[in-house]
């Protein structure tokens, strides 16, 4: 007889892999009677279906209403239900209590390297020596390898215009665009800010970031999504050398991703040094 639960644990795997988010809903402690009793799993996606049972009917109801919450805040909760009187809110005529660990799991957090020169494989090593999943991504396929990168995760030596729509863009996915001229970041951009990433940042110059800015608005980019964006990237610290300017960027990164009122408004001027 097959463990029911395995299916779960490969589904979770999966989620992981693809980068999507999901929760998972153990009945935790159980007293009297109720529908499930401990250990009793149901695995919940972003769309509302699931896998799995903690006992259907209204309970369940309950507890796929709960999932976004979890996923949004990106914290665990205990949800206490009683199974005695609907007419006060209880999602049962059971009668007994049912106790339910909600565990948001969510995908690793990822850095998207876009464009492989200098600074991009800088800020791949590093990202890689900090844990972060690194995904690195250019259209000279000699530069987006292995060879080039050895750090990296996953590489996508596509044309710019296509990385949006192939790269893994989720709410812990960090984009550093390191490309070797500001007529690539117009081709990246638009379909990035329609994405989740909570960070994505821009080198070059502030002139460079202002020419990309008027190309991006004749484009029809709203100012909202425009303002997403850092540029110049990374935090001031006088960097100058590739791996001066990673350690600026990871740091902005990390400072994003902690919530730290640091993050969009210390900024350092790196000049054109992508290549």
């Amino acid at each position: 007889m097959s463990d029911p639960t395995q299916g779960i644990y490969e589904a979770i795997a999966a989620a992981q892999q693809g980068g999507v988010s999901v929760v998972l809903a153990t009945v935790i402690r159980t007293q009297g009677s109720v529908p499930r009793r401990a250990g009793a799993k149901m695995l919940v996606y972003p769309d509302g279906h699931f896998l799995g049972t903690i006992g259907g009917g209204e309970l369940e109801s309950r507890v796929l209403e709960a999932a976004p919450r979890l996923v949004r805040d990106g914290q665990p909760d205990i949800l206490h239900y009683e199974l005695a009187d609907p007419a006060r809110g209880d999602p049962g005529v059971c009668g007994g209590q049912v106790d339910i660990f909600m565990e948001p799991i969510l995908p690793q957090p990822t850095v998207l390297v876009i464009g492989c020169g200098h600074v991009g494989q800088a800020v791949a090593d590093l990202a890689h020596w900090l844990g972060f999943r690194v995904v690195v991504s250019d259209d000279r396929a000699e530069l987006c390898s292995p060879e080039a990168i050895p750090q990296a995760d996953e590489y996508l030596a596509i044309p710019p215009d296509q990385v949006a729509a192939q790269a893994p863009l989720h709410r812990r996915t960090y984009v550093a665009v390191v490309t070797r001229g500001m007529p690539f970041d117009v081709a990246l951009l638009p379909g990035l800010l329609e994405s989740e990433a909570p960070y994505i940042g821009v080198i070059g110059s502030r002139r460079r970031w202002e020419t990309a800015l008027k190309e991006l608005r004749e484009k029809g980019i709203a100012e909202e999504a425009l303002a997403r964006v850092y540029s110049p990237i990374g935090l001031e610290l006088g960097a100058e050398t590739p791996r001066e300017i990673a350690v600026s960027i990871l740091a902005q990164i990390i400072a994003a991703q902690r919530g730290s009122e640091e993050a969009p408004t210390e900024k350092v001027a790196t000049s054109e040094k992508a290549r």
